[in-house]
């Protein structure tokens, strides 16, 4: 299949649609569909663009983006947003109300300075937009299987002599225009979780029985936010065990995430802090840019937020805080790996289960990204895969009948 996942830019801001569009261009599997300055040209061009995933503004004149949110829900539209979101603690809280509306996830906006680093910029950008766009493009186009091994396939010449890394300041401003900067964030090689098919897991030999359980340990990443309401919103409020999540976020973000999950989960949420004592009931978010591990003080088990390098491009990291379970809980605990790109967690949820712990992993339909809960189960740490819409049941039914 050769069509890009098309991309509908809305932002008042001049700079910042020609910052993106150059971004989006400069990627294979990606084109800019059209561009709009605020919601309500947004709504007129979608039904003449028809476009795959929609990158949308929170701030504009005549109609922002939560007002564009809402006119969506009003008109049926089911084309995937994804939210630009600023820096700032009015920001996030605006962010996160827009996803409670209905926006899939958001990416923090460019801020234009010559010093910020554009391949984590652009890399980011074009792993969001790929990921949601490309789950509604298959779905649009009556494609089924791994779709990122399709967009990602299409290189087209990025990797030729003529490629060559960008500047936020001649992107912005159009330098060199008459030779467009190639973007490169992921030289376009094709990741190997994203096409190669799904392999016959590995045996992992418990080294112990499953014991009672005493926690739950969560990692997720692309596709997180809205999952984990789905799944947070029909926990039992008879769990009496902590639970602790790691959400691939960046700082300033999670907090206000906590508090949203914390509005519609029965159990108590917040954002971990160093030296909170685990509490039965309690779900303990990584703050973003820290990792999480858990250790034993005393009669009680306490979090640790550390600054240690990422692990596995991330910090928070999956792993960390899974190898943190595994030593310290061994086979009291539940581990969870959920959508989420690359392989972040999968390595020691194997190790978990290695432990004795009981392990699941969301299915492939389901997940935004079958990275992680692929790479998991290949190498034998998912002991079950279970799809989003049952995975609240099923934490309820083993935790209840531990």
């Amino acid at each position: 299949m050769n069509d890009r996942i098309s991309v509908l830019v809305v932002d008042d801001s001049a700079l910042m649609r020609n910052l993106i569009t150059r971004i989006i261009e400069a990627t294979p599997n990606l084109s800019v569909a059209a561009t709009a300055m605020n919601g309500r040209f947004a709504l007129d061009k979608i039904p003449l663009c028809k476009p795959d995933v929609i990158l949308l503004d929170v701030e504009m004149p005549e109609m922002n983006g939560l007002q564009f949110l809402q006119e969506r829900k009003n008109r049926g539209i089911d084309i995937p947003v994804v939210m630009l979101s600023s820096l700032t603690s009015e920001g996030a809280t605006v962010t996160m109300r827009c996803l409670e509306m209905g926006a899939s996830d958001f990416i923090q906006k460019p801020s234009g300075s010559i010093s910020m680093d554009i391949q984590t910029v652009a890399m980011r950008i074009t792993e969001m937009l790929t990921s949601y766009g490309g789950k509604y493009a298959a779905k649009k186009r009556g494609l089924s299987g791994n779709v990122l091994n399709t967009y990602y396939s299409q290189k087209d010449d990025v990797n030729s002599k003529d490629s060559q890394p960008a500047t936020i300041s001649n992107i912005a401003t159009g330098e060199n225009s008459d030779k467009p900067a190639k973007i490169v964030p992921l030289s376009f090689s094709t990741p190997t979780w994203a096409t190669q098919p799904q392999k016959e897991p590995a045996v992992v030999q418990s080294v112990r029985n499953p014991g009672k359980l005493e926690i739950i340990a969560l990692g997720i990443s692309t596709g997180g936010p809205n999952a984990l309401r789905e799944v947070f919103k029909d926990l039992s409020p008879d769990i009496r065990l902590p639970m602790l999540v790691v959400q691939h976020m960046p700082a300033g973000f999670t907090k206000e995430f906590a508090q949203s999950l914390n509005n519609i989960c029965p159990l108590e949420v917040k954002e971990a802090e160093d030296g909170d004592v685990l509490k039965p009931g309690h779900v303990y978010i990584a703050p973003g840019s820290h990792h999480i591990i858990v250790m034993k003080k005393g009669f009680d088990h306490i979090v640790r937020v550390i600054d240690t390098p990422p692990v596995n491009g991330h910090r928070p990291s999956v792993d960390v805080l899974f190898e943190s379970v595994a030593m310290v809980f061994q086979n009291h605990a539940l581990g969870i790996i959920m959508t989420g790109m690359g392989g972040d967690g999968a390595k020691q949820l194997a190790e978990m289960r290695k432990q004795g712990a009981r392990t699941l992993g969301q299915d492939q339909e389901s997940s935004v990204v079958y990275g992680m809960p692929k790479v998991a189960w290949e190498l034998g740490g998912v002991q079950e895969q279970v799809p989003l819409s049952k995975m609240a049941d099923k934490i309820n039914q083993i935790v209840l009948n531990n």
